[in-house]
């Protein structure tokens, strides 16, 4: 299911955030969110996850959403693995261990599976947060600044680990298998819709297959990645003032 936003225009009080903003994303397309600070690309992404209701315009989106805020917050006093289970059952009662540790696993987690979760450094704390955003087998990933505050090694980790997870079904198969069995029902095959939504255009040159630029709460540029030649002089000719 495609990612729809019919003008949508959000307030607040008498200050507006979002100003008209139409956007179709398909299936198993990862899109860059470039604006500057108070663009509205939080507010964007928090009327997508249904924190927050627009005041006017349609918003169609999938059901399973998988969402990754920039402060990340987690039970620092749990264990890896105990935590994890945790959300699963929060998000999903029917989801088997297994499928949590198959989760473990990809992410890259297994060795810190038994340590709490206050002893992990940036990057495995950021690592943790990505398994709980993929827990319910989503068809909308949002995520937001993954990796800021990552050294050098860190960013670089998560960056290849983000797109070896929005861009192989395997991640589906691997969380979803025993629920299919169970139900009947074949494995899901497709890839999530990623909205990526970073300070870091080379973040999004490396990561993304399209760039979407707000600015004023206003739409300024929709362009696929391969189709532009300097992302830094879009950006800066569609957000100078």
């Amino acid at each position: 299911m495609a990612v729809q936003l019919t003008h949508i225009n959000k307030s607040f009080g008498r200050q507006p955030v979002l100003r008209d903003v139409t956007l179709t994303i398909p299936d198993g397309q990862i899109l860059g969110l470039l604006g500057p600070n108070g663009a509205g690309k939080s507010t964007l992404m928090k009327i997508l996850i249904g924190l927050w209701r627009a005041d006017s315009g349609e918003v169609k989106a999938p059901l399973r959403i998988g969402y990754l805020p920039e402060n990340n917050p987690l039970y620092d006093e749990m264990y890896v693995a105990e935590y994890l289970r945790f959300m699963a059952q929060m998000t999903n009662d029917q989801l088997p261990i297994t499928n949590v540790d198959a989760l473990i696993d990809r992410v890259g987690l297994t060795p810190e599976r038994h340590k709490h979760i206050r002893e992990l450094s940036k990057g495995y704390r950021q690592r943790v947060g990505l398994a709980q955003a993929l827990l319910g087998d989503p068809e909308l990933l949002i995520l937001d600044e993954p990796t800021t505050g990552l050294d050098p090694n860190q960013l670089v980790e998560i960056r290849a680990l983000i797109r070896d997870i929005t861009k192989s079904p395997l991640t589906k198969n691997e969380v979803n298998r025993a629920l299919a069995a169970e139900n009947d029902q074949s494995p899901m095959t497709k890839s999530p819709i990623v909205i990526l939504s970073t300070h870091i255009m080379q973040e999004v040159r490396e990561m993304c297959d399209r760039v979407v630029i707000l600015h004023h709460g206003q739409l300024q540029a929709d362009r696929l990645i391969n189709e532009i030649e300097d992302l830094e002089t879009l950006f800066r000719q569609t957000t100078n003032d």
